[in-house]
């Protein structure tokens, strides 16, 4: 975790305001959409910004509020007036202490006025009273929210309400080792032909275990490095979920759905991986250095992960090759009941119950400026995150990136997002330790299952449907 507070002056030109939603047209936003002289009005503030999940190549998710303020600064000063914008940053790596914090500070009256989180915590963080609805605040029809990606609205909403703006997109791929596929026989055709062979459902999971344990009796990689999923609890393993038919919400109720027959498939899955040697019973829990070092120095098969760790293998793991190196795919279908896919994890700007209300239309204003295409850009590029507009996709810095350009055209039209219904925390918490109880061979799968169905009716009862 680090902290910053820095005083900006003005250094940037050439952007214009957005029309605040006339119901929150507050007596410092009037003054300075108004074109009250300089002598008459000056304003001082001080804009506190907390980013979760944030690591050395993110930090354009808090730098890109401070760009923000200096703008807004120089368009106060064009106008004659003297506005002052500090902005206080705060970033966490991890996740747990950072929503620890957040929820801490709420309950002490000092949080944050501008939160970056996961969208999930909207439905519990709104429930609780922690966050001003986003959309009283801006106009979703004027420049540059009105270029944003309608799903990423509709990810960033709850009951009826838009909470936040998405910071940024991402998918969360599949990917091959090309050398030790070439290993066992692949061609470069064969392995520039995977991602369509997985979206047609041709390669599957259990064909890739097939792959994974040829190679380990190649002596291409250890035994137990053949596949190496995530090390630890995260969205991505609802993703396997997802291929063997299962869906997270039930389309005519928008109740959450536990699908018994997917979820069977899925703890199957895994245990028939650690059955096959290709992946230990006791890799949950590895450390996340270890498996970045695998599988950035091709020691390891096959594995999922995010579009974002392109560039923490290149700075910090010495990837230099990425094309050359690594091959990327949808999560690959595990039977004919799924389907290859990928989850997205927005996460998204949050304004907080603190302070006043000009503090919250100060806020939303620099949230704003930081979502125009060329600002999101630096963060989409520099940290493998993918646009979360039109017109974001256009500019050069990020159309030029083969990387981005690729991940936006081949994995983004097939993503979708976890439900933000406060109550998938009960549910999710069961998935994970079921999938654990399997994977370590505690219990069968069968029991595995029925022990989350217990859980989970016992935990919400009928705010879950079971099939």
């Amino acid at each position: 975790m680090h902290a910053r507070a820095t005083k900006f002056h003005p250094t940037i030109s050439g952007f214009s305001m957005t029309i605040l939603k006339p119901t929150k047209l507050l007596v410092l936003t009037a003054a300075l959409l108004s074109g009250t002289p300089f002598a008459a009005y000056a304003a001082d503030y001080t804009i506190s910004v907390w980013s979760g999940g944030t690591g050395d190549t993110s930090n354009y998710r808090y730098d890109n509020i401070v760009l923000a303020a200096e703008v807004l600064e120089r368009e106060a000063a064009i106008r004659g007036e003297e506005l002052n914008i500090t902005v206080e940053t705060q970033a966490f790596t991890g996740w747990e202490d950072f929503k620890q914090a957040v929820t801490l500070a709420s309950e002490a009256g000092n949080a944050p006025n501008i939160i970056v989180s996961g969208h999930e915590d909207i439905g519990a963080w709104s429930q609780a009273g922690l966050l001003r609805p986003i959309e009283d605040y801006v106009d979703f029809d004027a420049w540059p929210l009105s270029q944003i990606y309608p799903n990423l609205i509709d990810v960033a909403s709850f009951d009826g309400q838009v909470w936040g703006i998405p910071q940024d997109a991402e998918a969360r791929p599949f990917f091959f080792s090309r050398a030790n596929m070439a290993g066992i026989g692949y061609s470069e055709d064969d392995i520039n032909a995977l991602p369509a062979k997985v979206l047609s459902g041709e390669y599957t999971l259990y064909t890739m275990l097939e792959d994974a344990k040829k190679m380990q009796e190649a002596g291409l990689v250890e035994a137990g490095k053949g596949f190496m999923p995530r090390v630890s609890n995260g969205t991505d393993y609802w993703q396997f979920y997802q291929s063997f038919g299962g869906e997270m919400t039930d389309a005519e109720t928008g109740k959450l759905l536990l699908d018994k027959a997917a979820l069977t498939g899925m703890y199957q899955f895994f245990a028939d991986a650690v059955a096959q040697g290709v992946v230990p019973a006791t890799y949950l829990g590895s450390t996340w250095d270890a498996w970045h070092e695998a599988v950035a120095t091709g020691k390891a098969g096959a594995w999922h992960g995010g579009t974002w760790h392109k560039a923490e293998w290149e700075t910090k793991w010495g990837l230099e090759d990425f094309f050359g190196d690594v091959q990327a795919t949808l999560i690959p279908a595990g039977n004919e009941n799924g389907r290859a896919n990928s989850i997205t994890h927005p996460l998204v700007y949050l304004l907080s119950t603190t302070g006043t209300d000009d503090d919250a239309a100060i806020s939303a204003e620099l949230i704003s400026i930081a979502s125009e295409p060329r600002f999101n850009a630096l963060h989409a590029v520099k940290s493998a995150h993918l646009a979360i507009g039109t017109e974001e996709a256009k500019v050069a810095l990020y159309a030029n990136d083969r990387w981005t350009t690729e991940a936006t055209t081949n994995l983004l039209p097939h993503v979708n997002a976890i439900p933000n219904d406060p109550n998938l925390a009960p549910y999710w918490t069961a998935m994970y330790k079921g999938l654990e109880a399997s994977w370590t061979g505690t219990t069968s799968v069968e029991d595995a299952v029925n022990t989350v169905e217990s859980e989970v009716t016992a935990a919400l009862g009928d705010k879950i449907i079971v099939r």
